[in-house]
């Protein structure tokens, strides 16, 4: 079996990232603990995921002529990404995060972000005129919502006309047009994202969620064109309705302390597009993505922390006694 050959069309953006034991209050000074940058922006960092797991990924995304554009290609290249599609705005910078981490003693960590999208919302059609028709080389096509939406609509469109699954990550929130709802495959919201599209909240109960508003809300999703919804829920893991084969959930793997949660998204989507294409079935590729984002979580920074294939294995093997058959990632 060939491995699986993903393309993704989105954001590149570095994280500049700021821990402190509190958040400050409005008109309030604190003092914070510790400073780093790592590259990130949920296009890349979904990319490089797909890639550290044995993807065959190839990245198409725009940066500014920088040093942090320099750092994320390096990156993506180090990870074994096609890199030879990503184009330079010559007046823009690369994007750009600031992120304050909150790091209370005896508490999970908790974030805050401002994405500065810089050279991310200037891909132009032309750009990617080019998948019109080497799209078709691919097995799945992966966006986001960090670039602009008309690029998002187009790349469907082409996937969508050749017949090559789509998957959305409706992150961050944004008004999707039902052209674009038409053309996809899977949509990935988290919960909240997935709230502001169909109004429905979804209530935590302990370790686990209301599955009765679950299942309402995935459903409300499948009924705006999308065939397959899957939610992610935080600590309580992710429920996926698909088109013909019902309703599966998963839970978070248990007793893992999370140190950065800032790509666990990320990681499940990066993840669960793997297992997708690789044609396992939903519990298996569910058992896989929750995995890999908790291994994600317990690392520092987004990209740094994206785990390989092999420590996925290990930690599958470690907590659930077995992994999918992962030898296309390996091929």
């Amino acid at each position: 079996m060939m491995k699986p050959k993903i393309l993704v069309v989105g954001s590149f953006v570095m994280d500049q990232i700021a821990t402190t034991e509190i958040f400050p209050r409005e008109g309030q000074t604190v003092l914070g603990k510790t400073f780093s940058k790592a590259p990130g922006g949920k296009g890349a960092n979904q990319a490089v995921q797909m890639a550290r797991l044995g993807a065959d990924v190839t990245m198409v995304g725009k940066l500014g002529h920088d040093s942090n554009g320099e750092e994320m290609v390096k990156t993506c290249k180090e990870a074994g990404i096609h890199t030879e599609h990503i184009v330079y705005d010559d007046k823009l910078p690369s994007g750009c995060s600031v992120i304050i981490l909150e790091e209370a003693p005896g508490k999970q960590t908790v974030n805050r972000i401002i994405v500065l999208s810089g050279s991310n919302m200037s891909i132009t059609p032309d750009d990617v005129a080019f998948l019109k028709e080497k799209i078709a080389e691919y097995d799945l096509v992966v966006l986001q919502l960090e670039i602009p939406m008309e690029i998002n609509e187009l790349v469907a469109r082409y996937a969508y006309e050749k017949g090559v699954p789509v998957m959305l990550n409706s992150a961050p929130s944004a008004p999707l047009s039902d052209e674009l709802l038409s053309h996809l495959t899977y949509i990935s919201p988290n919960e909240h994202e997935a709230y502001d599209m169909v109004g429905i909240r979804i209530s935590h109960e302990d370790k686990g969620v209301n599955m009765e508003e679950a299942k309402a809300a995935t459903a409300a999703l499948k009924a705006k064109g999308v065939k397959n919804v899957l939610i992610t829920l935080g600590e309580a893991g992710a429920i996926l309705d698909t088109e013909k084969d019902g309703v599966f959930y998963s839970p978070c793997a248990e007793n893992v302390m999370a140190v950065d949660p800032t790509a666990a998204g990320d990681s499940f989507v990066g993840a669960l597009s793997v297992g997708l294409s690789c044609g396992w079935d939903y519990d298996e590729t569910l058992k896989f993505a929750n995995h890999t984002a908790a291994l994600t979580v317990s690392g520092m920074g987004a990209m740094p922390s994206l785990p390989t294939l092999e420590r996925v294995e290990a930690f599958l093997m470690e907590r659930v006694g077995c992994v999918p058959d992962t030898s296309a990632l390996k091929a």
